[in-house]
């Protein structure tokens, strides 16, 4: 058998366990909607649409939370049943059941319960948990215990009511930062060519002549957006089935007596006078079927009720039923609604003005609730909403809420300001260039160092008016960013619970990891890529964190953002409950360093996220040395004017793994300038370390004199430099993408070094082809000296790179300490 409405096939003997609900009854299964997190259109292997259940051949969308795949005309009639990550607001739950998404699984994917094989490439089967990741055949889940304990990693993750989030109107997008400008293009991709994609696939199967293809419209909004879905009916066609087939096209499920077409012209918006074809006493068997001169476009319309029976859903009123049935006429208003309701619910002591009933569109994309007046006639409103689309009415719910007690509170983070400023001064600019009002609006926080505040404002509608304006806004020729923060609820925090934020760095080879791909994986972290400025997006999500007692980090990214991680934990360390927490690495970096020594691995090659998670989890702390770096030139800069130009400031930076002195830095500094030239092509590994090798054969004869260019004191001590061209001082056994610059011979004038042992190594290199042989394990470096206080005098102008990070010196004064704490 299949189904004639999702396309759904089972074996005759299958039929009396087929437990998957059908696309035009699933949204009214959804207790509490939640709106899906689309990215942009991309080409899915092996996967199927969870709408009409066949294969996605052209792009398709996926969500990024849930993984529900859906073709680009089969998105509007996706159910919003996104795994519930947060409170809005009032929503809470004293236990949690697994979320179930069906399909898209591995063919090797086994069932928990009867152990055998329950995914397929060749068909949408089998049923996945979005929480703990259990999966089940389609006949199995419904027997599995139906709480979920959130798995193996439910340690690390914060449950849905340990966050809250007041997002009424802001989609996930605004939260997750999912790309804007690509989801606006779907969008009008959506409008204009959805239906016909979908209608491509109806006009092949229809290509019998005998058959007629018509446009089906389901209301005035299809009408202005021309969003149509093509049917397939014979010539000769009795209306029923013409409308039958209609509303199969838009996947409802009513009968279809209740519904009538109405032939498409101009006139169609300005005139409700309908073509009644469906009248049983008409004698002409003309007025009941199709021929081939009538109009190829229609309009599907819902015939006027005196009267009807609808369901009324209790939000978060904790009692038994999921929601209640009540008739109601042309006499019935939403306060006489609300007061049969409340009986019915076993509220009838209460009075009926503690109560509202909000009307809730369960859009894929957006859930949009709107209050609706006491004097409103119902009927009519269910008259206006078909009007609109008949469509929309099938996915529109009405739900009886308690008037809220509890204060509205949006975090809206805005970063991009001036940095260096007071919180009045803040004050002032968001006044002059937001227009903020300050009897709703607070600045909560303040981060001096990034130009960055937090904005807790009380009221919805000022809060979107103040992110869409600072999308817009410049201050000082540079543009803000906003986002809305969720609030991490610390007394609901499970005590066990060490929660993982994860940060992806989105530049640099990347290989292919989506933010997201962490927040879709087993839920477990919060995953984010920086908004605006760097030190602006890593300080915001460590404030989302900032009263949590106990968390971790992931850095998803090469040396250089762990060290700009670790710098941002530091600047706001006294802000943080949890000042000191501990940062684990997926390296996607080029060299890497960091990540071999703490045995992280020399790169990220597509291993599933779950599995790295669970090494995260196992995962043992251990200390590590930072070292601070003064930079103090006592000549201009090189290309200064002569005579007019003041010296450099100092400078400070921080040190994880090694500082270089001389053709290190150099060949770092060469690099650098390729790759601002082309950036578009340093995308690998393997093109970047390609880079490094020709860039140092290039200077393989060049003959330099470092040695006698600078001068080294180690702790207050001279130290006589042998003839060299580079000068390292490295704090970690790993050196230029995992050689051992050092080498492990034992040595009686130093100890073995460790990288929490307060100590640098200082180590020179001869050249090129020293380095070389050092990087295929031939050589080790010449060993200089170690100790905790360096000062090393420049002579003239030499390349420095700090963590890979090069730059030219100015003839002066680099002093290397221990900068404070260990981490």
């Amino acid at each position: 058998f299949i189904s004639t409405v999702c396309n759904f096939m089972s074996h005759e003997k299958c039929l009396k366990n087929v437990k998957i609900p059908c696309s035009c009854i699933a949204p009214s299964l959804v207790r509490v909607p939640v709106a899906h997190c689309f990215g942009p259109p991309g080409h899915y292997k092996k996967k199927f649409c969870t709408v009409c259940r066949k294969s996605l051949e052209s792009p398709a969308f996926r969500c990024e939370v849930c993984e529900l795949h859906v073709h680009t005309d089969c998105i509007l009639f996706a159910c919003s049943d996104c795994r519930q990550c947060h409170q809005d607001g009032h929503l809470d739950h004293d236990t949690y059941h697994h979320h179930w998404r069906e399909g898209n699984l591995s063919s090797s994917a086994r069932c928990e319960f009867c152990k055998k094989t329950c995914g397929s490439s060749e068909v949408l089967s089998g049923m996945r948990c979005e929480w703990c990741g259990i999966l089940a055949h389609a006949a199995c889940y419904v027997i599995v215990t139906p709480e979920c304990t959130f798995g193996r990693l439910r340690n690390m993750i914060l449950p849905p009511n340990c966050v809250q989030l007041f997002s009424r109107n802001f989609s996930k997008l605004h939260c997750f930062r999912i790309s804007e400008n690509l989801q606006t293009e779907s969008d009008e991709d959506d409008d204009v060519d959805g239906s016909t994609q979908g209608s491509t696939k109806d006009i092949q199967i229809s290509t019998d002549s005998s058959k007629q293809t018509l446009k089906i419209f389901d209301g005035n909004d299809a009408v202005k957006r021309n969003q149509f879905r093509l049917i397939s009916v014979p010539r000769i066609a009795k209306n029923e089935e013409v409308v039958e087939a209609a509303l199969r096209a838009y996947y409802i499920n009513d009968d279809q007596q209740e519904y009538e077409l109405q032939t498409f012209t101009q006139q169609v918006l300005l005139s409700d006078d309908v073509i009644n074809r469906n009248d049983a006493a008409e004698d002409s068997n003309l007025g009941s079927v199709f021929r081939e001169s009538v109009p190829e476009a229609w309009i599907i319309r819902a015939k006027p009720k005196d009267e009807e029976v609808i369901r009324i859903y209790p939000a978060w009123l904790k009692v038994g039923m999921a929601y209640v049935s009540l008739r109601v006429n042309k006499d019935s208003t939403v306060q006489t609604v609300i007061k049969e309701v409340l009986p019915l619910l076993g509220r009838q002591t209460e009075c009926f003005q503690n109560f509202k009933l909000v009307e809730v569109l369960m859009g894929s994309k957006q859930v949009q609730r709107m209050v609706l007046d006491n004097e409103e006639l119902i009927l009519n409103r269910l008259k206006d909403i078909r009007k609109t689309s008949i469509r929309q009415m099938n996915q529109t719910r009405f739900y009886i809420v308690e008037n809220s007690k509890s204060v509205v509170q949006v975090n809206l983070f805005v970063g991009g300001l001036p940095p260096q400023l007071s919180p009045e001064e803040y004050t002032n600019i968001l006044k002059e260039e937001l227009a903020i009002k300050t009897n709703v609006v607070s600045v909560s926080h303040v981060y001096q160092a990034q130009g960055a505040v937090v904005l807790q404002i009380s009221c919805f509608s000022e809060a979107e008016r103040i992110y869409m304006l600072v999308k817009d806004t410049v201050v000082n020729d540079k543009p803000l960013n906003a986002v809305v923060l969720p609030a991490v609820m610390v007394r609901d925090r499970p005590m066990a619970s060490w929660p993982v934020s994860a940060r992806v760095w989105p530049a640099g080879p990347g290989q292919g990891l989506s933010p997201c791909t962490w927040h879709r994986e087993g839920h477990t972290v919060t995953a984010v890529s920086s908004s605006g400025p760097l030190t602006t997006g890593r300080t915001l999500r460590f404030h989302t964190f900032s009263k949590v007692p106990s968390f971790r980090v992931l850095v998803c990214g090469g040396d250089g953002t762990v060290g700009w991680v670790l710098g941002a934990l530091e600047e706001i360390r006294h802000k943080l409950v949890c000042s000191e927490p501990s940062v684990a690495i997926l390296p996607l970096g080029t060299g890497n360093d960091l990540g071999r020594v703490l045995r992280w691995g020399a790169g990220y090659s597509g291993e599933d996220p779950y599995s790295i998670l669970v090494s995260v989890d196992e995962a043992d702390d251990v200390l590590m040395d930072r070292w601070t770096i003064l930079l103090d030139a006592e000549e201009p800069a090189e290309g200064a004017e002569n005579g007019i130009a003041e010296p450099e400031p100092p400078k400070i930076v921080q040190m994880n793994n090694y500082c270089g002195l001389g053709i290190d830095a150099e060949l770092s500094l060469d690099f650098h300038h390729a790759r601002e030239e082309e950036p578009g092509k340093f995308n690998s590994r393997f093109h970047n370390k390609g880079v490094y090798v020709k860039v140092g054969l290039q200077k393989i004869s060049h003959t330099r004199n470092l040695h006698k260019d600078i001068k080294l004191q180690v702790d207050q001590h001279e130290v006589e430099l042998p003839s060299i061209e580079g000068l390292i001082f490295i704090n970690i056994p790993s050196w230029g993408s995992g050689a051992d610059l050092w080498g492990s011979e034992s040595d009686n004038r130093f100890e073995k070094p460790r990288i929490d042992d307060g100590l640098l190594e200082v180590v020179g290199v001869t050249g090129v082809v020293h380095m070389g042989q050092v990087q295929g394990g031939f050589r080790s470096g010449i060993r200089i000296a170690q100790g905790s206080y360096f000062r090393v005098t420049l002579l003239k102008p030499i390349p420095v790179q700090v963590d890979g990070e090069p730059w030219i010196q100015a003839p002066g004064q680099i002093i290397i300490s221990a900068a404070g704490p260990k981490v």
